[in-house]
């Protein structure tokens, strides 16, 4: 992919889901920030930049990346992994701890890379994958990219120096490292919606620590 222009790559980032859909108001912010003295060419060049950019962004939603799902059918997870070129894998059990608080920040995530795919899977639901991939902890984040898989995480292996409270911006930080992300897209304040919608872990018993799965 082309790369894109700071300023027009951070007006886009910024925004929520909600209001990425409303190109006038990207438009708006962008001619804001630009500076008055800025060539006529170079503004020009950013606005169709953003068009371009808005418009892969609502096709790339539609095909479902850029959400968080859960597949029911390891079959299905094995198509998508190796027909999407980004995607993002949580092998997880719904009732550890663990993997329901990597679930939310997965979730919150998803809808800032719209490259990328996010799916979930039962472990119980997957019994090849689990024994084809050897996999043994819980919850465990694999990383694809064109069908190979690039990266694991662990439980929450890796993820800050408090790993039990991690930031939705150093699981970004992880993925982005090996290329399952397209470029950083989380900011400070993202963190703080993600904390009041409830993404942010509260204290986890340590009865639940989920790691050992077999």
């Amino acid at each position: 992919m082309a790369s894109i222009d700071p300023k027009v790559a951070e007006i886009i980032d910024r925004r929520n889901a909600h209001d990425s859909d409303d190109e006038d108001a990207l438009i708006s912010a962008l001619e804001e920030d630009d500076d008055e003295n800025e060539l006529n060419g170079f503004r020009e060049q950013r606005l169709q930049q953003l068009h371009q950019e808005m418009t892969r962004a609502k096709a790339m939603r539609n095909s479902d990346t850029g959400r968080y799902s859960e597949i029911k059918d390891e079959k299905q997870v094995m198509a998508i992994t190796t027909s999407t070129k980004l995607c993002v894998v949580h092998f997880m059990k719904p009732d550890f701890a663990r993997c329901r608080i990597m679930d939310a920040k997965l979730a919150a995530l998803a809808p800032k890379h719209f490259d990328t795919r996010f799916v979930g899977v039962d472990v119980q639901n997957a019994p090849f994958l689990v024994a084809k991939l050897k996999i043994q902890v819980l919850p465990c984040v694999i990383a694809f990219v064109n069908g190979v898989g690039v990266d694991r995480i662990l439980g929450f292996e890796g993820l800050g120096r408090n790993p039990d409270d991690f930031k939705l911006q150093e699981l970004e930080a992880r993925l982005l490292a090996s290329g399952v992300l397209v470029r950083a897209k989380m900011y400070d304040e993202d963190e703080v919606q993600g904390s009041r919608r409830g993404f942010i872990q509260k204290q986890v018993n340590e009865d639940d620590e989920d790691d050992d799965w077999d």
